[in-house]
C-alpha cells in the first residue's frame, strides 16, 4: 500500500496489545468488551509460558472472538504454532528472529517485526517480507526517547509502502504518533490499566487518532 499525501490517507487503525494471558477463557470476555469499543485492525496477543498444548487452545479460545470483529489475532512469538492455534500471524522482535519464522509464517500468514534497533534492519525486515514494521515499543524494559520514536516514524512514511506499527505509552502519544504518519498505533498497558475500564480507554485512544482532536 503506497502512502498517499496526508489529506489522502487514510486515518491510522489501532493494534491491541494483551497482556500475557493464561486463563483465555476470562479473558475473552474481557477482550470481547474491548473490542466493541473501537475499531481495530490487529490483536497483538501474548501468552504467558506453559506447556504448547495449552498454549495453542489459548490462541484457539480467543482467535474467534478477535477475528468475529474482523481483526487480526497476531501472536508475540509462537510463529511455530500460529497455524495449529489459528492465529493470523505473529510478531517477532528482532530482525534475526523475524528473518528465521519467515519460511513458517509465509505466504499465508502474517509476519511482522519489531525490535529493530536500526534503519538497516527496518528496510531489512521490508525487503524480505514483513508484512508491517513496529517502531518504539520497550524491548528488555527499554525504549528510545520520543522524539527518536516520532522522528522514526516520519522517516518510515515518507520513504516506504510497508506499513509502520507505532508504540504509544500513553493516550497523547497515540495522536502524535498518528501525526507523524504511522498506518497503526498500538497501544497496550495504558489500555489494561486505565481505572476506567479498558473498552473507555480504547474508544478514547480511537478518538486520539484524527489530527484534530485535541481532549
Amino acid at each position: 500500500m503506497a502512502h498517499m499525501p496526508k489529506s489522502q490517507a487514510p486515518a491510522p487503525r489501532l493494534y491491541l496489545m494483551t497482556p500475557p494471558v493464561e486463563d483465555a477463557v476470562k479473558f475473552a470476555r474481557d477482550l470481547e468488551a474491548a473490542l466493541g469499543a473501537a475499531d481495530l485492525a490487529a490483536v497483538l496477543l501474548q501468552l504467558a509460558a506453559t506447556d504448547e498444548r495449552s498454549q495453542i487452545n489459548r490462541i484457539k479460545t480467543l482467535a474467534p472472538v478477535v477475528q468475529a470483529k474482523g481483526a487480526a489475532l497476531v501472536l508475540d512469538g509462537h510463529a511455530d504454532i500460529a497455524a495449529h492455534g489459528g492465529a493470523d500471524g505473529a510478531h517477532l522482535t528482532g530482525i534475526e528472529m523475524f528473518l528465521a519464522a519467515l519460511d513458517t509464517l509465509k505466504p499465508a500468514r502474517i509476519a511482522g517485526c519489531g525490535g529493530l534497533s536500526s534503519r538497516h534492519d527496518a528496510m531489512t525486515a521490508a525487503e524480505r517480507g514483513a508484512n508491517y514494521v513496529m517502531f518504539g515499543e520497550p524491548t528488555d524494559g527499554r525504549r528510545p526517547s520520543f522524539d527518536a520514536i516520532v522522528e522514526r516514524v516520519a522517516w518510515w512514511a515518507e520513504l516506504f509502502e510497508v506499513p509502520c506499527v507505532a508504540f504509544a505509552a500513553t493516550l497523547d502519544e497515540v495522536g502524535a504518533v498518528a501525526a507523524a504518519g504511522a498506518d497503526f498505533v498500538a497501544v497496550g498497558d495504558l489500555i489494561w490499566n486505565d481505572p476506567r475500564g479498558a473498552a473507555p480507554a480504547l474508544a478514547n485512544a480511537a478518538a486520539r487518532l484524527a489530527p484534530e482532536t485535541v481532549a
